[in-house]
């Protein structure tokens, strides 16, 4: 019996359907969520979101939200979600360096710090999510081991 998996952000449903298994950045650790899991709610931390349907996986960032596990369906209520295929790394490396160079020269205030370190976080698992899917699809076209790139 599959899991029903649904990634919802504010302004979109990014995934809607039946899947094997979900990896999350749980708030307290990375967790892994197979069918008959036990009923769970939970905070996620920006990070790298995996989903396993068949033999093929499928890798999400995400900015952190919540997650809500019960009878087989598990709902993922994201602060931001992007599939990798849909990531710019142009425009998530252009992110990643405009955080790195204001974390130079740290705020004052403890508000804006905080903001710039979640948005060098968010970029980092943007790129991470991004490079390992176009070396994926690189290593698939040149009949390599590894590149079964998505579902």
């Amino acid at each position: 019996m599959p899991l029903h998996l649904e990634i919802v952000t504010s302004d979109r449903t990014v995934f809607d359907g039946e899947v094997d298994m979900v990896t999350v950045p749980g708030g307290a650790g990375v967790m892994g969520i197979l069918p008959q899991h036990a009923p769970v709610l939970s905070t996620l931390k920006p990070g790298e979101l995996r989903v396993k349907r068949n033999d093929e996986i499928q890798e999400f960032a995400i900015g952190g939200g919540f997650i809500d596990i019960h009878s087989n369906r598990v709902i993922i209520l994201a602060d931001s979600a992007e599939r990798a295929e849909e990531i710019d790394i142009a425009r998530a490396e252009a992110a990643r360096l405009r955080a790195q160079e204001m974390l130079r020269n740290p705020p004052p205030d403890k508000e804006d710090l905080s903001r710039w370190e979640g948005a060098y976080r968010r970029s980092e698992v943007r790129l991470r999510v991004a490079q390992r899917r176009r070396g994926n699809l690189i290593k698939g076209e040149q009949g390599m081991p590894g590149g079964k790139a998505g579902i």
